[in-house]
This record gives structure tokens, sequence and C-alpha cells, in this order.
């Protein structure tokens, strides 16, 4: 550190905490460690009584921590994002609507491999609302060598890090399937249920059926409610009974099967398909209708953004795909999915 007059130390960044004394209004430290001194704070400085300060001093190619916070912020920050002010080197990120937090996580992997640089995340691939923070960055001393910013930003050469997707989808057809409920034997009170999940995402149901047990019913009715709709539900039928036969009716009815089971517990007897044009169909368990959390709640984010989900996709949910069971639930903020 270097010792120089006041008035030559703009531009210049503190070394230590600087105290001011306002007798029965103020005391505490006016100007803090790291701050880079500009023209206007020179009169307040020199009232405090500081002629000379002690300055770092800036060698080439070093960078100041609040110059590096906003380089990091720029190589993260993508679509329906938000950033806040620089504070003590460090920016916050935040969802500017709602949507699905996208992150690309092999390139936060290597950001946060560079020595003095650090970004932590929100779990990737979730849903957010407007306002919802979903990381922070900055470099951890107060002055970084430029090169290391310069590897952490060739890890964004295709793009930023994060951004937020949208929810795309906006209309669902529902297939009750239940020989049980189609005959009036009980109430169906799985619909009221799902569609009061589907209003989360901004989905409104317009189509409902209630069929048997008679795949070819089934088949029919799938057929019947996709007209329009951006998604379709089949509820019931779901396990390996002889007369659950949902999943072979979504196989007939066209859609190609991306997986039927998952390792998530609840909602292992998830189905979801494709059909030609796109369009999602989902053959829902049983606990859907009453556990809080299972594997729908942690795929509809996805869903609902348009994001296509693979084989793969739901092979990773085991790890952290087993739901404790928390008295009371406090999903979605716990280890369930993450």
């Amino acid at each position: 550190m270097k010792l120089i007059r006041t008035e030559d130390a703009v531009g210049h960044v503190l070394c230590h905490d600087l105290t001011q004394i306002i007798p029965g209004e103020y005391k505490g430290a006016r100007f803090t460690k790291g701050h880079v001194v500009k023209a206007e704070d020179i009169p307040i400085l020199l009232s405090m009584g500081k002629e000379n300060l002690y300055i770092y001093e800036m060698e080439e190619g070093m960078v100041h921590e609040n110059d590096a916070a906003q380089r990091l912020c720029a190589i993260c920050r993508g679509e329906n994002i938000d950033c806040s002010p620089v504070k003590e080197g460090k920016i916050e990120l935040s969802a500017a609507c709602d949507g699905l937090f996208v992150l690309n996580r092999e390139g936060i992997r290597d950001v946060n491999a560079v020595e003095d640089i650090m970004i932590a995340t929100r779990k990737g691939y979730t849903d957010v609302k407007a306002g919802d923070r979903l990381a922070g960055t900055r470099v951890i001393p107060l002055l970084i060598e430029e090169e290391k910013l310069h590897r952490a930003e060739a890890t964004a050469k295709d793009g930023p890090l994060m951004r937020v997707i949208p929810y795309s989808l906006h209309s669902a057809a529902i297939v009750t399937t239940g020989s049980e409920v189609y005959h009036g034997r009980i109430e169906d009170r799985f619909t009221p249920i799902l569609k009061e999940k589907l209003v989360h995402y901004g989905i409104t149901t317009i189509k409902h059926i209630i069929t048997d047990d008679d795949v070819t019913h089934i088949t029919a009715a799938i057929n019947d409610v996709r007209a329009g709709a951006d998604i379709v539900l089949c509820t019931g039928g779901m396990s390996v009974d002889p007369d659950d036969n949902t999943p072979g009716a979504i196989r007939r009815s066209g859609a190609h099967i991306v997986t039927y089971g998952a390792p998530v517990l609840p909602g292992a007897m998830i189905l979801l398909g494709y059909f030609d044009d796109g369009v999602p169909v989902l053959g829902l368990p049983g606990c859907v209708m009453y556990a809080k959390a299972t594997v729908f709640d942690l795929i509809m984010p996805r869903i609902a953004a348009g994001v296509k989900l693979t084989k793969a996709d739901f092979v990773a949910y085991g790890e952290g795909g087993l739901c404790l069971g928390c008295q009371p639930c406090r999903y979605p903020d716990c280890g369930f999915g993450k």
C-alpha cells in the first residue's frame, strides 16, 4: 500500500475502513476497505480530517473486485434476468419473470474452477417466480489478476451461463380413467387437484373426459381431447395391475414414449411421451393426487416452458429423488429433486 495526498486519491482503492463521527448523529464506517475514491468523496474525506490516505497501488493487469463482479455478471446474465447494483464486490441476479431457470452447469463448474472466482446458484431447471434470487457472483480478493477473468469469460463464448424461459403452455386436456369414477361409484378427486397444480404454470384446463378402464375407450378419449390442447394428462390406471391400461392406451394413441417409470419416490410410475406435433402427454400415478411433492412437480417446470425431457433427464433425478416425507412438508424448500 501507499500513502498519498487525499486530493490525489481519485480512482484509487482504499486499504481500510474510514470512520466518520458526527456528534449526536452518526458514527460508523463512512468509506469501507476497497472503496474506489471519487471526486465527490474528497470534500467529505477532508472534513473527516483525512488529508492523506493509504491506497492500494494498482498494478497493470489487476482488476478491482467491483469491476470484476460486473464482468462476471455479464457472462452469467441471459434472457429474463435482472441484476443488483454491485455492493462490496458482489452482484446478485434475480428472475425478471415467472418461468424455468436454466443454466449451463458445465460452464459454471469451469468458472468456479478458476482460482479466486465464484458463482453460487440455486438448483437449475427449477420453477422460479419474478423476483426470486437466482445467483450471486464475486471474486474472493479485493484485486484479481485480469488473466483469471479472461479464463472465466472464455466459458461463456457460446452465450450467457443462465437464463429464465417463460412458461409457454397455456391449455390442458385431462383424461380421467377408472370404471369406479366413470360409473359414479366414487368421486373424481384427482382432477380438481391437477387443475390447481396446472394453474401455477399459467395453464387452463379446457377439456376433461372421464372414461372406463377399456384400453380402446381410453385411446379414443386421448385422441378426442388432443385438438387445441398444449398438453394432455391422463390420471388413473398407471400401475401394473391387469386392468391398468392407461400406459398402453397412450402408446396406441400414437405418442412416442420417453419413459414409463422414473427413479423418484413418490411418482415412480410416471409416463411421459410426445406426439408428432410436440404436444406432451403424461400418465400420472395416484400419488400426484395425495402427495404435495412428486415427480410431477419436478418435471412440470420444464414441460411448461416447452423444454423437452429425455430419458437421461429422468435418470438424473435418482439422486435427490427420494422425498423424506417431512411434516410439515417444506417443498420446494427442501432437498427433494435436488
